[in-house]
């Protein structure tokens, strides 16, 4: 972290953080002003005690799931509750990830919420859709599993574009920004974990690349951004948080800036988007929410300065900083 510019904790924006929830807490300390690893510990650690991730762990039913799926249109199913528990960074070495997420490996499986022909999968073989699959695969590798199998299928279904679409088993031979970003995060938390491959680093980069070509929300065909997604009907320059399936500016630089990637020069329109939506206090806010229960109530809403927006957009800008 020495090589990163430097941010001053007394900045009101980094004390408004710092009044959050321990989840936005240590991601701060760690991420933005470099406190003593012990401290950053400590509030990592309370992630499962207090606040948001202790009232998410609190919610698991008794069979392993949240909502009694394994995924459902609504964002309060299992699929999304591990995804959240990766976003606040609980501990997968804590008793409480271990706890909750064995019981998700010991009895979840895809029945009643996925095709037919995966019914009897366990959680984390997932079903066929690969923005679902790589959201499982994002948070199984985070928390220890088994995901290998699929990430290989993952893989296999790469399109030639160098991206992934879920619609791709209907006949779409073009990726999607929405799937291709839930792809590369799964790749990547794959080799975080540590079971990184050759192939899984190759596909990654072409995946990258598909973005970078498209400067992160620009249309190939004619440089223009993308205002409104042909899937989601989404506008990719205004920030969402959870994103779930759904792909935005911030979000892909998120990625890149995880990814410790030397910033691409494709990548400064993004940025300049990025800092052009910052608030004249310095906070970034909520500009939109998709439809659907929320497991946790994040406290944010729609149009009011975002905690989790502006954690991720100033830790984006200290990475692109330190490389300029």
């Amino acid at each position: 972290m020495s090589n990163l510019p430097k941010v001053d904790s007394h900045d009101p924006t980094i004390q408004w953080l710092l009044a959050g929830d321990p989840a936005i807490r240590w991601q701060v300390l760690r991420d933005l002003i470099d406190a003593p690893a012990d401290e950053v510990a400590a509030e990592r650690a309370r992630v499962a005690t207090d606040g948001w991730g202790a009232q998410l762990l609190a919610r698991q039913r008794a069979d392993g799931t949240w909502a009694g799926v394994a995924w459902n249109h609504g964002w309060d199913s299992t699929m999304h509750a591990l995804t959240l528990l990766q976003h606040f960074g609980l501990d997968p070495a804590s008793a409480e990830a271990q706890r909750a997420v064995g019981l998700v490996l010991n009895n979840v499986t895809w029945g009643d919420c996925g095709p037919e022909e995966c019914h009897d999968n366990p959680y984390f073989a997932g079903e066929i859709e690969p923005c679902i699959n790589g959201q499982v695969a994002a948070a199984g590798a985070y928390f220890g599993q088994d995901v290998g199998s699929l990430i290989e299928r993952l893989l296999s279904e790469q399109l030639d574009d160098g991206g992934w679409n879920c619609d791709a088993e209907r006949g779409s031979t073009r990726s999607s920004f929405n799937t291709t970003i839930c792809v590369l995060e799964a790749l990547l938390a794959w080799e975080q974990s540590g079971a990184a491959a050759p192939a899984v680093s190759a596909a990654r980069l072409r995946g990258e690349a598909y973005l970078l070509d498209r400067h992160l929300y620009k249309r190939l065909s004619t440089g223009e951004p993308i205002t409104q997604d042909r899937k989601g009907h989404t506008d990719f320059t205004r920030f969402a948080f959870p994103t779930w399936w759904h792909y935005d500016v911030l979000r892909g630089l998120d990625y890149f800036r995880q990814a410790s990637a030397t910033p691409d020069p494709s990548l400064a329109d993004a940025i300049a988007l990025l800092i052009s939506r910052r608030n004249a206090d310095g906070r970034w806010p909520l500009d939109r929410s998709y439809p659907g229960v929320m497991p946790v109530d994040l406290g944010e809403t729609v149009g009011q300065p975002s905690r989790w927006n502006t954690l991720r957009a100033l830790r984006v800008l200290r990475w692109y900083g330190a490389q300029e």
